[in-house]
């Protein structure tokens, strides 16, 4: 390859790594946000309860939904002394009847839906053949049809209002599928292949610009997230270099507003889906070396294998940081002193 074209695209990596908007709001941005209706799913931890939290704190409505009602009832109370109106509706993604619900609820308590947020997910950890089928079928279930479920009550909704804006919270991985995480992988590219294909639809239907479709696509975040997934690796679930939750939350409010069709939250999410579209082979192996070597040989062992939250919902993890990066941090400097 010529050098001016490897400088040239060495110039064209730092300008998609380093730059990058602003997701901080002005008064004036949240004061739009202030009145206006939001669903939430899987708001009961991680990114779902950092922007219940956060809108709550600009005097929106929020319909709040996932499994464990009990703690879907402390986040209202969040929001709610923090300015915000809440509904609580106890939801599982992957059943049409509550998702329907859940719809329903929303539109009778505040009369319209702005913004919809399909943000529940699940994960399966652990070599593609040692996870129980039902598991794989599991994070489908969740993480698939759930968000099929929801965007497909969201734009109908939409349609009748004329407006509105649905976001699926999608990843990396939606891009660069990684080792170990093959069923979730999967799931989060089919999440962004779904937002691809409906905002077209609404272009050809001449409904695109009043009604978005974006698909938020986070770096490895440190959120309760892992350890509610199953782990069949039998060692403790982490990720090198993970990212702020908050750092997620402040993208997906600021989506809210400013919808693009796929928005990689940072320098290292836009740094991964570059490398992976001009060397998808490469991209693929590094990543999967880099998964192996945190997952399968520095991570320490762990109890018996367990299927996490998939089928029935944890009590423990529901703030919004996982403390995943303070575990791994205890346990690094455990293995150097033994």
């Amino acid at each position: 390859m010529p050098l001016r074209i490897v400088q040239q695209c060495i110039v064209a990596l730092a300008v998609v790594i380093l730059t990058g908007c602003t997701t901080t709001l002005s008064t004036s941005e949240r004061q739009q946000v202030a009145g206006k209706t939001y669903v939430v799913t899987g708001a009961s931890s991680g990114f779902g309860r950092g922007v219940a939290v956060k809108l709550g704190g600009m005097h929106a409505n929020v319909v709040l939904a996932a499994r464990r009602t009990e703690v879907l009832n402390e986040v209202a109370r969040e929001l709610e002394a923090a300015g915000g109106k809440a509904l609580v509706v106890t939801t599982d993604v992957s059943r049409l009847q509550d998702v329907q619900r859940l719809a329903d609820g929303a539109v009778q308590r505040f009369g319209r839906i702005d913004v919809w947020i399909n943000n529940a997910a699940v994960g399966a950890i652990g070599p593609f053949e040692q996870v129980p089928v039902e598991d794989h079928a599991r994070v489908i279930d969740v993480n698939v049809k759930g968000v099929v479920f929801g965007s497909h009550v969201a734009l109908q909704q939409f349609r009748k209002q004329g407006r509105g804006v649905l976001i699926n919270i999608g990843s990396v991985e939606s891009e660069v599928p990684l080792a170990y995480h093959a069923s979730y992988s999967a799931s989060k590219a089919a999440v962004l292949g779904l937002g691809r294909a409906l905002n077209e639809e609404l272009r050809l239907a001449g409904l695109r610009g009043p009604i978005e479709v974006a698909t938020v696509m986070p770096w490895a975040t440190d959120t309760p997230f892992f350890d509610h997934a199953a782990n069949y690796t039998g060692r403790t679930a982490r990720m090198p270099a993970m990212d702020d939750a908050g750092k997620v939350v402040d993208y997906i409010v600021y989506t809210s507003l400013y919808p693009r069709e796929e928005v990689p939250t940072g320098w290292k999410a836009r740094g991964a889906i570059w490398s992976h579209h001009v060397a998808p082979d490469l991209t693929e192996r590094i990543s999967a070396n880099i998964a192996h070597a945190s997952q399968m040989e520095s991570a320490p062992p762990t109890q018996p294998p367990t299927s996490g939250s998939l089928h029935q919902p944890m009590q423990a993890g529901t703030g919004v940081d996982g403390g995943v990066r303070a575990r791994m941090e205890r346990e690094d400097a455990t293995r150097k002193n033994d």
